[in-house]
């Protein structure tokens, strides 16, 4: 098991290396990940399961200790990066089908690599946790009356339909997990440490298979909508932090929420995609590519945060 704990974390640490190689192989070998498409639902399922696996009452105590910080991260979660998809939109007359996948991965909630990107940052990893786990309970309701709010002058949309879907792929799944870990603990803690192994192999699945669908949409306009992907991943940061930082939270706090709001559960994002647009693979694409890069742009960050840190420990232990 301990090899399984080093491959899994290699894995993990080196996840956006991953993602990229994927989403590559399926640009230039579509065929090899069309099989993928038929079951994204079914894998989003399996890393929402693992989620509820991992989930303790303890998760839930900050809610308690601090609400008010677990209340402003689900806010501005589900108020700053659907705003701003709808903002780029409109700002750059986006196409109908790229429009709505921006503000589709924007009606997201916050994805679980936050958590990791949280501690690498040297943030508040129990707040990461918590905003994540309640804003991805809520998602059931607020993403699809969002994006139906946001998207419904592009395309038809069915928010009820939408509802059901994230239902099954999101909740469903972790309140198995949750059970699952609640009368078959042992079990579920031996088999803990291949989970996040589980979510990064499932992730780069969709990834490539999203890509390879949409190889010709991206080829024609992947540069334009890589680019709204950084940007809109770079104000979800920026606003999230100063929002936090208005909101007069500590600094670690105003680390976590920008990170938490920065980052969103782009698989979820793919899925809804694949499912209710299938007809128009390049809506998926934005979630695919924000996937990717939200990976990269997060290990950055955190690599700043936590150099910034260390720096200032440093000239403590000198005074």
């Amino acid at each position: 098991m301990n090899a399984l704990h080093k491959i899994s974390h290699f894995v993990c640490k080196t996840f956006a290396l991953w993602a990229t190689l994927f989403a590559l192989a399926g640009l230039f070998s579509p065929e090899t990940f069309k099989w993928v498409l038929k079951i994204v639902p079914y894998l989003l399922g399996v890393i929402m399961f693992g989620m509820g696996l991992t989930l303790t009452p303890s998760d839930f105590k900050i809610i308690g200790t601090h609400p008010k910080a677990v209340l402003i991260g689900v806010i501005v979660q589900f108020v700053i990066m659907p705003t701003t998809a709808f903002i780029l939109a409109k700002a750059f007359n986006l196409p109908p089908e790229i429009a709505i996948g921006v503000i589709l991965v924007g009606c997201c909630p916050g994805g679980t690599a936050s958590n990791v990107i949280t501690y690498l940052a040297r943030g508040n990893v129990a707040l990461s946790v918590a905003v994540t786990s309640v804003s991805t309970l809520l998602a059931p309701l607020a993403t699809p009356a969002i994006f139906y709010l946001l998207a419904h002058q592009w395309l038809e949309i069915s928010a009820s339909a939408m509802f059901v879907s994230i239902a099954q792929m999101v909740l469903l799944p972790i309140v198995l997990g949750v059970l699952a870990h609640t009368f078959f603990k042992k079990q579920t803690e031996a088999a803990a440490e291949a989970l996040p192994l589980v979510s990064v192999v499932t992730i780069v699945l969709i990834i490539a298979a999203i890509v390879g669908a949409s190889r010709d949409r991206i080829l024609e306009n992947g540069l334009m909508i890589l680019g709204l992907v950084i940007l809109h991943n770079g104000l979800g940061y920026l606003l999230g932090f100063w929002a936090s930082r208005f909101l007069k939270l500590p600094y670690d706090a105003q680390k976590t929420l920008a990170i938490e709001v920065g980052m969103q559960n782009s698989g979820l994002g793919a899925a809804l995609a694949a499912t209710h647009f299938a007809a128009a693979p390049v809506v998926a694409v934005p979630s695919a590519l924000f996937s990717v890069w939200h990976n990269i742009s997060g290990s950055i960050l955190a690599a700043y945060w936590a150099a910034k840190a260390e720096k200032k420990e440093q000239a403590k232990q000198a005074e």
